[in-house]
């Protein structure tokens, strides 16, 4: 059967391991001070990816929140900070959830303006094993910037571990601007499979983490690619606003300069490493 609520306490991370990538795009140092020889390249990275997960993680907490609450104005225990001017349709018994912004820019809690729906289709809830929700868009703009595309989250029921896990595709376009009237656009295409380890008997959200692996493909608006792999699990938790543990790679379209971020080992900081051209420097994030 299909329940009216969707998501459970979990799918606002599907995501949020996603945010090592805003690392490249902050304060970094090291003894030389030298990042400004860096390339644009190299710095803008970080920035397109940024703006990608932002607009990504924005989306799945309000889907999550709508199917929760059946609105995105409130959320369990107070105000919502996501936004406060949606209609919330969830049709269970074909399994759409539509968010509504309407055809005009919305001011939202947070400050940001929305126009268009999200939609989401599910087969069930977010615990359930083999349930599949697919995120897709309606001229979905956010602060004047167009969210095209799709991601699709599969529970594929218990690993060896005893812990769920789910597969992650996304196939999303930001414009810079609206696809009609814009000035160039960021894509990216990803693959990444998101371990639940932590909290999943609880029912309460802030002992929830996660283990996330996989990688991804992003275009810049200039047009140059780059890979990302992540090459240990980047653990996500949250009652931490950090990236607790982990490491990856990025690698430009020319296979040359590729760089490593490192995390750590699980405590929640701010600290992390930086290393290009053999070359570490330490990053706040």
């Amino acid at each position: 059967m299909i329940r009216k609520t969707i998501y459970g306490t979990g799918i606002v991370l599907a995501a949020a391991g996603m945010l090592l990538f805003t690392a490249c795009k902050r304060n970094a140092s090291n003894n030389n001070n030298n990042l400004a020889s860096l390339s644009e390249d190299d710095k803008g990275y970080g920035n397109d990816q940024a703006s990608l997960e932002r607009e990504n993680n924005d989306v799945i907490s309000i889907a999550d929140l709508a199917a929760n609450t059946g609105s995105v104005a409130q959320a369990k225990g107070g105000p919502s900070e996501l936004s406060g001017c949606a209609n919330v349709n969830n049709d269970s018994a074909n399994g759409i959830l539509t968010i509504d912004f309407g055809t005009q820019p919305c001011t939202g809690n947070d400050g940001r303006n929305r126009s268009g729906k999200i939609i989401v289709h599910y087969t069930g809830h977010y615990k359930d094993a083999g349930s599949v929700h697919t995120i897709t868009y309606d001229n979905y703009v956010v602060n004047g910037n167009q969210l095209t595309g799709s991601k699709t989250v599969t529970n594929m029921g218990m690993n060896n571990a005893g812990n769920y896990y789910y597969n992650i595709s996304i196939n999303d376009t930001l414009y810079s601007g609206t696809k009609t009237n814009n000035n160039g656009f960021r894509s990216w295409t990803s693959s990444r499979v998101r371990t639940w380890v932590t909290g999943y008997a609880t029912g309460q959200r802030a002992d929830d983490s996660y283990d996330i692996t996989g990688s991804a493909t992003v275009r810049r608006i200039n047009g140059h690619t780059f890979t990302v792999n992540i090459t240990s699990a980047l653990r996500v938790a949250t009652d931490c606003q950090w990236i607790e543990a982990g490491t990856v790679t990025i690698t430009p379209q020319n296979g040359n300069n590729v760089r490593t971020i490192d995390f750590g080992n699980g405590n929640c900081d701010s600290q992390a490493t930086l290393t290009v051209n053999n070359q570490t420097y330490n990053i706040t994030l």
